[in-house]
């Protein structure tokens, strides 16, 4: 009896192995409080990659953006971002509909979203279709001026801890085909397009890009990330 106690005992103490990544509610806007009118304003919007997953708030890549722009005099205020790690597509643009941005124009928008439509098994068809309506949102949010507007590409999970065991060539592929699709909709919108995918691929080979969570970029990564962005945005 005291046997088959300890074997149910131990049984129940074993937490149930997730097959999903974590999702966490998350979703930050800069409080009034703290914006200077003064200042520029960045709406970042997007899922787990721009909110920073499993990072300190100072590390997440929109935050170290604003810091280089501000690097000799203010410039911007903090990032406002509208992220939550899990969103696809359509649940970041039912976010916007339920509760948009706190200002009517920003001086930069950037978009990163899409890795979950694609981890969900959807299809880059649909995702075209969304994708173009968060686009258009991102250029009025940006006072309809496209030039304000950037999109950033989604980075391959598949060379991270977390996908042991799986197709982590048939992932790349995917992530490669979702990231055509971003980059034609950028050109057709005459949007920037930045690539942070080949960054996120040097993870298999260096752990210092991947964070506690096995599955996230760690801040190291979002660094160089912000330097890929503030180049190119300095460059175009």
């Amino acid at each position: 009896m005291y046997l088959l106690s300890l074997l149910l005992f131990a049984c129940q103490a074993v937490p149930e192995k997730k097959s999903n990544p974590p999702v966490l509610d998350l979703q930050d806007q800069t409080p009034a409080s703290v914006w200077d009118d003064n200042l520029k304003g960045f709406l970042a919007l997007g899922d787990s990659y721009t909110i920073g997953e499993a990072v300190a708030e100072n590390m997440r890549w929109p935050n170290q953006l604003v810091e280089k722009w501000n690097a000799n005099e203010p410039a911007y205020n903090h990032a406002e971002i509208i992220a939550r790690t899990g969103w696809t597509t359509d649940e970041l643009s039912s976010a916007l509909e339920q509760t948009p941005p706190k200002r009517s124009s920003y001086d930069k928008v950037s978009l990163l979203i899409g890795v979950n439509n694609q981890y969900r098994g959807r299809s880059s068809v649909d995702f075209e279709e969304e994708l173009i309506e968060l686009i258009e949102r991102a250029i009025v949010y940006a006072g309809n001026d496209p030039s304000r507007v950037f999109v950033v590409s989604i980075p391959d999970w598949g060379v991270m801890p977390f996908a042991e065991g799986r197709d982590r060539e048939e992932i790349a592929l995917q992530i490669d085909a979702f990231n055509a699709v971003v980059r034609r909709q950028a050109v057709a919108f005459e949007i920037d397009f930045i690539d942070v995918t080949p960054i996120s691929r040097e993870a298999t080979n260096n752990s210092r890009l991947v964070a506690s969570d096995g599955l996230h970029p760690s801040g190291y990564q979002y660094t160089l990330w912000a330097n890929t962005i503030f180049n190119a945005l300095e460059n175009n």
